[in-house]
């Protein structure tokens, strides 16, 4: 326990200083050439006649922030979705939160045109609890009881039919240009004003992540278990699905449809700090927003001048490690 406490240490110190690098490199690459030098410069010296000064202001530096952040959310989120359920498929995306986040910001594009981001974010959260009580209540239907596999069916079931009502509305109502932004991912035209929104909604999710952590850990060994040590299992999944819906409902407002973050990363935690959701979750954060930022760099980098959708890249990553997960899950059905 003591080695894996020190990685998680080492993970938190150096992923930090990661995280830093990363927002450097986060504002050097881009469609405009910007030195070291004038990043120096434009933080400690700000002229605000400098177009560059002016780039990375307004539209480099919060670029980097908000997908930090959303990383950061997303595999929080895939953490303790995890936990709770005792299921390694667990995930925004396959879980259907993501999809029932999306429909819902395409009623809103629909039925409420010039509508306010917090308004927004708000139709995202609705659209979250949504979509996970789809998944759960089609699960809960089969006879053999909620099996990893099956709640994976269940949303992937659910995603596609949120994906295809979202498709229809757009279609049908002229919108499909401006809800390809969500289904696409990414934080291309995030600027100060957006990522406002995501500071609060990433400090009261996290925060309250942290505090439930231990009951997570202990819910994680099963319900009768948790039962038995006296935990109050209700409370703790109530708490844990709230803590999910704000910290996917405003990622998925701002990025889109980002996936497998919040698949990949906890895997990943897990596998280096042990079964503590105490570790879990602050590392898996911190891992979540270094893999979402280095993707948004490598996304301005594989086709300039034009960038790759981040979801793409995140993608790449996460169907393999899907399919490789299904597989070993496989005889559970």
């Amino acid at each position: 326990m003591q080695a894996r406490r020190l990685i998680g240490i080492i993970i938190l110190i150096a992923g930090t200083a990661l995280l830093l690098l990363s927002i450097g490199l986060s504002i050097v690459f881009g469609a405009a050439d910007i030195s070291l030098g004038t990043v120096w410069n434009s933080i400690f010296h700000y002229d605000a006649s400098n177009t560059s000064h002016q780039i990375i202001h307004r539209l480099r530096l919060p670029r980097a922030v908000a997908a930090i952040l959303i990383g950061a959310m997303l595999a929080a989120s895939g953490a303790i979705m995890q936990g709770m359920t005792r299921n390694p498929l667990a995930s925004p995306q396959i879980m259907g939160v993501t999809s029932g986040a999306t429909f819902m910001i395409a009623i809103a594009l629909v039925f409420l045109p010039g509508i306010s981001n917090v308004n927004l974010l708000l139709f995202a959260f609705a659209g979250s609890g949504l979509g996970l009580g789809l998944v759960f209540g089609i699960g809960m239907l089969a006879r053999t009881g909620l099996t990893p596999v099956k709640l994976a069916l269940a949303g992937t079931a659910v995603t596609a039919l949120l994906g295809a009502f979202s498709n229809s509305l757009a279609l049908h109502f002229d919108v499909a240009r401006d809800l390809s932004f969500w289904y696409a991912g990414g934080v291309a035209n995030v600027q100060w004003d957006t990522v406002k929104l995501l500071f609060p909604a990433a400090a009261i999710g996290l925060v309250l992540a942290l505090f439930f952590s231990g009951s997570i850990t202990t819910l994680s060994l099963g319900e009768d278990v948790a039962t038995g040590l006296g935990l109050k299992t209700g409370l703790v999944k109530a708490a844990g699905v709230i803590v999910v819906l704000i910290l996917t409902g405003a990622a998925v407002s701002v990025g889109g449809t980002i996936g497998f973050v919040g698949l990949v990363i906890p895997h990943i935690t897990r596998f280096l700090v042990g079964p503590d959701y105490r570790w879990i979750i602050p590392c898996s954060a911190v891992l979540g927003g270094i893999l979402l930022n280095f993707a948004d760099i490598a996304s301005r980098m594989i086709n300039p001048p034009f960038e790759t959708p981040v979801g793409a890249l995140t993608a790449l990553i996460g169907v393999p490690f899907f399919i490789y997960l299904a597989r070993r899950e496989g005889k559970n059905i």
